[in-house]
C-alpha cells in the first residue's frame, strides 16, 4: 500500500526507466541521518476482548464537513471476568453508549480513548454488543482534518467530496474501536448522505435506498469476511461508475465524470491482473468484488476490496508512454492477498504486506512488458533502496524500533524486500518459492501473521532451513559490497577469480552467505561441475560465497571473451570489478540488458580512446532496448565535448522518449544560446511530455532571455501533472538567475559629471 499520503508507494508513479543508476563502488555511510536502533522499541498492542463486527450507521453532510453516527460494537470477551472495556476514539464527540437492549451504561472519553463500564462482568468467551451515539468535532473536521474522514472541497479536478483516511491508525478518527491490526473483524457501513452522492465502501451492496422527501441516499455495504480495522474504507462523491468483470467476480472503477473518457486507459488491465495474481499465487481473488476509487490523495491505498486511489494515475493518451499506470495498480491489486488476506500482525513486519506487494507489481510487469523492461524494473527497485541506505539510513527490514508505523513504509520495506525475495525464488526455485507462496496464503487465509509464520511456511513447504537467509536480510541492516578481480593464467589455462565482501560491518551488517552465478563465455570449462547456460558459447558456474574473503578457480580450454559476475543479476549488491577495455565492449554488445548497461557505464572512464567512442556511439543508435541506448546518450553527453553535439540532435529522435530526453539534457548542460532555436523545434514537435520538458528545461540553460516569452506561452500548454508548466517555470527561473547574476558581478560603470 503505498501509504499514501505521507509516503511511496514506492513516489508510486514510475517513469519508465528513469532514475537508472548502478551503485557499484563501496557505500558512503557517513553522516546517516537517521539512526533506527536509537529509536524506542513498540510492541504488539494487548487486548481485553476480540471485535466480531461493527456496524456504523452514518450521516454525511459534505458541505458542512460534518458526520454524526451510531456504531455497534460486537466483542468477545478475552477475560474471565471482563467489567469495562476501552475504544480507540478522536475526533468526534460520544454523546450516548447503551447495551444492546438499549439500556444506557456510564462512559469516560478523553482526547483518544472511550472507557465504558459494562453493565455486568463477561465471562471468557462471552458476546456482547455496545451501542455507541456520537457526532464529528468541528474544530477538528474544518481545521485539522488530518485523519479519519477527510472532506474535500471541489476544485478543477474533482466535486466536493468525503473519503476516509484510514491508515495506519486512522479509523478511530470516524468511529470507536480497536484500531491496531492484530485483530480482525466484520463489518457493515450503513451511509447517508444527499444526492448524487455514490457511496464506496467494502464488500458487497446489500442495498441502495432513496430518501426523495429528504434528497438523500443511503447505501448499505457488508464486509462479511474479516479483515484489519486499517483497511475499512468510506467514501463519497458523485462518481460515474464504470463496470467490469473477471468471470463472476464484479470490478468497478469509481472516477469523477471529467475522467470518465481516460479512465480505462489505467484500469482496463485489471481484469488480466486478477487473472494472473490467480494464477501466480495458487489463491482465489478473496473477497466479493474489486473496486478502484478516485481520491484527491496521492498514491493508493488497498482497503478491502476497495482500493483508493489517486485521480492522477488517470491520463491522456498522450501521457500513457511515459506514465503508465500498470504498476500502481497491480501493486494495489496484490494487496488484496498480500496486506488483506494476510495481513501484518503488528508493525514491524510491514514487508509482508509491501514487499510482497510491490515484488508482486515488478511479476506484472514482466509479465506484461517482457523480461527486459522486467529487469529495469527490479533494477529501480534496487536503487531506489540503495539510495536510501546511501543517503539516508540502513536498517533491518524487520525492527521494533520506530516512532510511528509510517516509519517502516519505506525503500526498506518496500524495494529492499522484494529484492529479498527475488533472491529467495533463485535459491529455492520457482517452483519452491510459489508453492511456498501458495501455502502461506491459504494456511493464514483472514489471519494476522508476522515473519516468523512465514519463515516457518518455507521450512514446511521445501524442507529448507532458511533461517540463515532471513537473519542476514531481513533482521541485519545493510548488503553486502563487492570487490571482485578476475586473472587468467594462460599457461596452467585457469581462470582465477577473487571476490572480497567490503562493507562496514562496525553497524551490525554481517559478512553475507549467498549462493551466485558466475558466467563465463568464450571458453569451454574443463571442469565437471557446471550449470550449461541458453547459449552454446556460455558457461554458467554456480558458486557460494561464505567468507569475507573468497577464491575460486575454474580450469577452461582458453581465455575467455567474459566473465560475468552475478549473471541472471539476482543479488541486492554493490560492487567493483575492473575489466579491460576489450571485455567491456565485448560485454556491451553481448550480454543482457542489465550487463550491457553496466559495461556501457564502465566504458565511459575511457572517452580519450577512439575505439570507445565509436563503440557507445554505436550502441546509442543501434542496441535494441531503449535503456541501453540511453545509458550510452547519457555517457555521451557526461563527456562534455561539443564535437557530440550533432549526435546528441540526431539522438533526439530517436523512437523512445527516455532517450530523447536524456538527448535533450545533455545538449541543455551545454548552455548554448545556439541551441535555443532546435530546443524550441524538439518541444514543438515531439509527442512525449517527458521529452518536451526536457526541451524546455534546456531553453533555460541556454542563458538566453529572448526565450522568456516562448516559455511563458508554453507555461499554459496543458499537460499531464502539470509537468510542461512546471518545465517552463523552472527554465524561467534559471534565465532570471542567470541574468541577475550577470547584473551582479557586471563591471562598477561610475560617472563624474563635472
Amino acid at each position: 500500500m503505498k501509504k499514501v499520503w505521507l509516503v511511496c508507494k514506492i513516489a508510486i508513479f514510475t517513469i519508465l526507466g528513469s532514475g537508472i543508476l548502478f551503485y557499484f563502488t563501496a557505500p558512503i555511510l557517513i553522516g546517516q541521518q537517521i539512526d533506527f536502533s536509537k529509536k524506542p522499541r513498540q510492541w504488539e498492542r494487548s487486548r481485553t476482548y476480540d471485535a466480531r463486527h461493527y456496524l456504523v450507521k452514518i450521516n454525511i453532510d459534505v458541505e458542512g464537513k460534518a458526520f454524526e453516527g451510531e456504531a455497534v460494537l460486537t466483542l468477545s470477551s478475552l477475560r474471565p471476568d471482563l467489567k469495562s472495556v476501552e475504544f480507540d476514539a478522536e475526533d468526534f464527540k460520544v454523546e450516548k453508549v447503551t447495551d444492546e437492549w438499549g439500556k444506557p451504561l456510564s462512559f469516560n472519553q478523553t482526547d483518544n480513548k472511550l472507557f465504558i463500564k459494562l453493565e455486568r462482568p463477561y465471562s471468557l468467551g462471552e458476546v456482547f454488543s455496545i451501542i455507541a451515539f456520537y457526532r464529528s468535532d468541528e474544530k477538528a473536521h474544518k481545521t485539522t482534518n488530518k485523519k479519519g474522514l477527510r472532506f474535500f472541497e471541489a476544485s478543477s479536478d474533482h466535486p466536493a467530496l468525503v473519503a476516509s483516511d484510514s491508515w495506519p491508525d486512522g479509523v478511530h478518527h470516524w468511529f470507536p474501536c480497536y484500531d491496531f491490526p492484530n485483530d480482525k473483524v466484520t463489518d457493515e457501513i450503513i451511509a447517508t448522505i444527499k444526492e448524487p452522492y455514490k457511496v464506496a465502501s467494502n464488500g458487497r451492496l446489500v442495498s441502495v435506498e432513496k430518501h426523495e422527501r429528504e434528497g438523500t441516499v443511503t447505501y448499505h455495504w457488508l464486509q462479511d469476511k474479516p479483515h484489519s480495522t486499517y483497511l475499512i474504507f468510506l467514501a463519497a462523491a458523485p462518481y460515474e461508475i464504470i463496470r467490469d468483470h473477471y468471470e463472476t467476480i464484479p470490478i468497478n472503477y469509481w472516477v469523477f465524470p471529467q475522467q470518465a473518457k481516460d479512465a480505462l486507459r489505467s484500469y482496463e488491465k485489471t481484469p488480466k491482473m486478477m487473472e494472473f495474481f490467480i494464477k501466480t499465487f495458487g489463491t482465489p481473488y478473496p473477497w466479493d468484488k474489486y473496486d478502484q476509487i478516485s481520491v484527491p490523495l496521492g498514491g493508493g491505498a488497498e482497503s478491502t476490496s476497495a482500493t483508493a486511489m489517486t485521480y492522477e494515475i488517470i491520463h491522456d493518451e498522450k501521457a500513457e508512454k511515459d506514465f503508465p499506470s500498470i504498476g500502481i495498480v497491480s501493486h494495489e491489486l496484490a494487496h488484496q492477498w498480500w496486506g488483506d488476506l494476510i495481513t501484518l500482525r503488528s508493525w514491524e513486519h510491514a514487508w509482508l504486506n509491501e514487499s510482497f506487494g510491490t515484488y508482486s507489481d515488478y511479476l506484472y510487469y514482466e509479465y506484461d512488458r517482457g523480461p527486459d523492461e522486467g529487469a529495469i524494473n527490479l533494477l529501480n527497485k534496487k536503487n531506489a533502496y540503495l539510495r536510501e541506505a546511501r543517503t539516508k539510513y540502513i536498517r533491518p527490514i524487520v525492527t521494533d524500533h520506530y516512532d510511528s508505523p509510517q516509519d517502516l513504509f519505506d525503500a526498506h520495506s518496500y524495494q529492499k524486500g522484494a529484492c529479498v525475495l527475488h533472491m529467495l525464488r533463485f535459491i529455492l526455485g520457482d517452483q519452491g518459492f510459489f508453492q511456498v507462496l501458495k501455502e502461506f496464503l491459504h494456511k493464514y487465509a483472514f489471519q494476522p501473521v508476522d515473519t516468523h509464520d512465514f519463515m516457518k511456511t518455507v521450512k514446511e513447504v521445501t524442507g529448507e532451513n532458511m533461517d540463515w537467509f532471513f537473519e542476514q536480510w531481513l533482521f541485519r541492516p545493510g548488503h553486502p559490497v563487492f570487490e571482485v578481480e578476475s586473472n587468467w593464467d594462460e599457461t596452467r589455462k585457469t581462470l582465477s577469480l577473487t571476490i572480497k565482501q567490503v562493507q562496514d560491518n562496525s553497524r551490525g551488517i554481517p559478512i553475507y552467505k549467498t549462493p551466485i552465478l558466475i558466467g563465463i563465455r568464450g571458453s569451454k570449462s574443463l571442469d565437471e561441475n557446471v550449470i550449461q547456460g541458453d547459449q552454446n558459447d556460455e558457461i554458467i558456474n554456480k558458486i557460494w560465497i561464505t567468507e569475507k574473503e573468497n577464491h575460486y578457480e575454474f580450469h577452461l580450454t582458453q581465455k575467455p571473451l567474459l566473465v560475468r559476475f552475478d549473471r541472471g543479476n539476482y543479488l541486492l549488491k554493490e560492487w567493483t570489478f575492473p575489466k579491460s577495455v576489450e571485455e567491456l565492449l565485448y560485454q556491451a554488445r553481448h550480454d543482457d540488458v542489465i550487463g550491457r548497461m553496466w559495461a556501457v557505464q564502465e566504458l565511459g572512464k575511457y572517452g580519450d580512446k577512439l575505439e570507445v567512442v565509436k563503440a557507445i556511439q554505436n550502441i546509442a543508435r543501434s542496441d535494441d532496448f531503449w535503456a541501453v541506448r540511453r545509458e550510452a546518450v547519457e555517457i555521451i553527453g557526461a563527456w562534455k565535448n561539443t564535437k557530440f553535439i550533432p549526435f546528441l540532435k540526431e539522438k533526439c529522435q530517436d523512437k523512445n522518449s527516455q532517450v530523447r530526453a536524456s538527448a535533450l539534457k545533455a545538449l541543455g548542460d551545454f548552455g548554448q544560446a545556439s541551441l535555443a532555436g532546435f530546443f524550441r523545434e524538439c518541444f514543438s514537435r515531439d509527442d512525449s511530455y517527458v521529452a518536451q520538458a526536457e526541451a524546455l528545461k534546456a531553453l533555460g540553460k541556454t542563458g538566453d532571455k529572448r526565450q522568456i516569452d516562448f516559455l511563458e506561452k508554453a507555461s499554459a500548454v496543458p499537460s499531464y501533472r502539470n509537468i510542461i508548466r512546471n518545465a517552463a517555470l523552472e527554465a524561467i527561473r534559471q534565465l532570471s538567475e542567470k541574468q541577475l547574476n550577470r547584473d551582479e558581478h557586471a563591471p562598477l560603470i561610475i560617472c563624474w559629471e563635472f
